[in-house]
Parts: structure tokens; C-alpha cells; sequence
């Protein structure tokens, strides 16, 4: 167990915001990116599987580096290790921008160490500090991580072609986790008294011998799976079937912004169901509707964008929901969580690349689209089966 002050008034506003910002650096920074990859790839002289570990090798330093997190804080303390993966974010932006290809991967790998840390301590700051706020700053959480990501995608574009080129464009990213830095600042103060403890986890190793927890976790994975090959490849795809660099950049944020309405619904209409059943095969069918979309209708890219947004991001509310609801007691949600996470990003790593191969091989992206819609039905049954009203027993 772990205690701390609760934080109110002007010190809880500026935590808020402190919040807040952090969580607009753990997508932007690693997302922002991907509308500027077919023009890497160019420059550089890449295949599409080495642009492809552009995306990988963050997903393999969350699946990495995340279980080392809570190690890190309760050494550090939760606010001074999240200050330690803004600057990790900052220098890789930094090593990234700089005229060299293997800088390039370097510093995108760095950036993956800072966001793996922030994407596993902030949670649980915000569960130790606004207990009976969780859900209301969750919401906020995602809508703000969202609107930074559609932001950066929507403006990389039209910043590489100015003067600074892309690398000027990446090094201006930087600018989200600088502000947030300023912010957090306050926060380098507080005494690292109350940590994250991860002991429960590695006393319950049994919990991977659960059906129940498989089907959490794969629905969680699959949806890690899919988001991270459309996140990444989507300029790309636009841009083969005929779409602009600023259209496809375009409709890379309105996907990203998509995926954070779920956050304000769902939790909403999940008070009103008996259980998840139903909700979570729709939103999963979602994703697979529009992926198909994408291929035999191309025209419609821009309402396919924002329903596999939604539905994705609705997936991934609803996979953490989960954690919660079908776990016993806080020890084994803490397994359950690292179960899911670290099967979830490893899975999410081998896509980008893989699908790479597979265009290179094709020549088109027909059957990279058709592997995710169907990856999407699959993840569709694990969420009906994981959504029925029942919690994990181990024996």
C-alpha cells in the first residue's frame, strides 16, 4: 500500500495540468511522425520494413521497458521518474532530427524509453493522488493525448515543407514534452514517498494459465496489433491510392483525434449494460468494417479514418475496463495488466514491419488491409468472451 497528500487547490490544478500535458507528449512525439515516413524512406534510401522499425522500435521499448518502470519509481519516486522520461522523450527527439539515418533510429528508440515509462506511471499517479477521479481525468487523459497527436499530424506536414524540411519539422515536436517539463517542474520537489510496487506481479504467475485472462489479453493486443499498422502505414496507403501528402497527413489526425471520443462515451454507456458483451464485439467489428473499407472503397477514406479510430480507441477503453472488472483483487489486476501489455506491444511490434515486407512482396497494400480486418474479427470474439460478467479464478 502506498499513501500520499492528497493534492488541492492551486498545487492540484498545476498536477492536473502537469498531467495533462505529459500525456500529450506520449503519443504526438512517436505518432507525429508517420505522414512524413514515405519522404524518410526517400531520403534515406529505405525499404519499407527498415521504415517499418520507425514505428517498431518504440513498441519494443514499451514491451521492454515498461516492466522496469515501477522499479525506476520506487527508486525515484512516481513524479521524479516521470520527469526522467521527459527528458529521455526530449533527447530523443533531439538524437532523431539530426541529418543521419542511424541518429534517426537512435533517437526513436530513446523516445520509446521515455514513453514507456510515462505510459505506465501516469495512471498510477492519477489513481494515488484522485482516487475519486479516475474515470473524469482518464477521459481527459485520452481527449488530450488524442487532440496532441491529430495536432502533430495534421501540422508535420505543412512544416516539412517549409525551410527547416523534416528535420526541422521533428526537432518542432519537441515542444510538447518542453512545456510539459516547465510544468512538472513543481513536481521534482515532492519527496518519493509513495511509489508503484509491482510485487504482486511477479507473485502471480498463475494468471497466465487463464483462459480469461488470454482473452483480455488478446483482445487488449490484437487491438495494439491492428492500431499500430494503420497508425503507421496509413500516409502511406493514402498516398498509393492517389491522396496529397497534406490529405493523408490530414486524415492521420482525424484518426488519432477519433480514437479519444470513445473516452468521453464509453465509460458513460457502460454503467447502463449488464455486461460488455455486445459493446465490445461492435466496436472490435469496427475496426474490421473499415480496414476492408480502406481497400475496396478508397474514395471513402475520410469516414473510414474516423470509425476505425473510434472504434479503436473504444477497444482499448474497454480492454482496460476489463483488467479491472474480471480481476479479483488489486495484485492480480496488476499481473493481468502486465500480462496484457507486454503480449499487447509485442504483438504491436512484429505488425509494422511484417506488413512492410508483405507491400514490398505484393506491391500493394490489398493484403496487409485484409490481415488486419480479419486479425479485427478475431479480436471481436475475444472481446465477446471476455466481456461476459465473470472474474478470473486461479487455482
Amino acid at each position: 500500500m502506498t499513501t500520499a497528500i492528497r493534492p488541492s487547490g492551486k498545487q492540484g490544478a498545476l498536477l492536473i495540468a502537469g498531467i495533462l500535458m505529459i500525456a500529450t507528449t506520449l503519443r504526438v512525439t512517436f505518432t507525429g511522425a508517420a505522414p512524413l515516413l514515405d519522404t524518410i524512406r526517400h531520403d534515406y534510401g529505405l525499404s519499407t520494413a527498415q521504415t517499418g522499425m520507425l514505428t517498431t522500435l518504440p513498441l519494443l521499448a514499451f514491451a521492454f521497458i515498461s516492466p522496469l518502470a515501477a522499479g525506476v519509481a520506487r527508486r525515484m519516486g512516481i513524479e521524479r521518474s516521470l520527469f526522467v522520461s521527459l527528458l529521455l522523450i526530449c533527447a530523443g527527439i533531439g538524437i532523431r532530427s539530426m541529418p543521419s539515418a542511424a541518429m534517426l533510429f537512435t533517437g526513436t528508440a530513446v523516445i520509446g524509453c521515455g514513453i514507456a515509462l510515462g505510459n505506465v506511471l501516469l495512471p498510477g499517479l492519477i489513481k494515488r493522488d484522485f482516487p475519486g477521479q479516475v474515470a473524469k481525468l482518464t477521459g481527459a487523459y485520452s481527449l488530450t493525448m488524442g487532440a496532441a497527436a491529430a495536432l502533430g499530424s495534421a501540422l508535420i506536414v505543412p512544416l516539412a515543407q517549409g525551410d527547416a524540411g523534416w528535420h526541422g519539422a521533428l526537432l518542432m515536436l519537441m515542444v510538447f514534452p518542453i512545456v510539459a517539463l516547465l510544468l512538472w517542474l513543481p513536481q521534482w520537489r515532492q519527496t518519493p514517498a509513495a511509489t508503484v510496487t509491482g510485487a504482486g506481479t511477479l507473485h502471480n504467475r498463475a494468471i497466465w494459465r487463464s483462459a480469461l485472462a488470454w482473452q483480455v489479453t488478446l483482445f487488449l493486443g490484437i487491438n495494439s496489433l491492428i492500431y499500430y499498422i494503420i497508425i503507421g502505414w496509413l500516409p502511406a496507403i493514402l498516398l498509393s491510392q492517389g491522396y496529397s501528402e497534406t490529405q493523408a497527413g490530414s486524415m492521420h489526425g482525424l484518426l488519432q483525434l477519433s480514437t479519444a471520443v470513445p473516452g468521453l462515451a464509453v465509460p458513460l454507456i457502460l454503467h447502463r449494460l449488464k455486461d460488455q458483451r455486445g459493446i465490445a464485439g461492435l466496436v472490435a467489428l469496427m475496426c474490421a468494417v473499415s480496414t476492408a473499407g480502406l481497400w475496396f472503397a478508397p474514395g471513402l477514406a475520410v469516414i473510414w479514418s474516423l470509425v476505425f479510430g473510434f472504434g479503436s480507441g473504444a477497444t482499448m477503453i474497454l480492454g482496460l475496463t476489463f483488467i479491472g472488472l474480471r480481476a479479483s483483487s488489486a495484485h492480480q489486476a496488476a499481473a493481468l495488466s502486465g500480462m496484457a501489455q507486454s503480449i499487447g506491444y509485442l504483438l504491436a511490434a512484429c505488425g509494422p514491419p511484417l506488413m512492410g515486407k508483405i507491400h514490398d512482396t505484393a506491391g500493394d497494400w490489398r493484403i496487409p488491409l485484409i490481415v488486419c480486418g480479419l486479425a479485427a474479427v478475431v479480436m471481436a470474439v475475444c472481446g465477446m468472451l471476455a466481456g461476459r460478467e465473470r472474474e478470473i479464478t486461479l487455482h
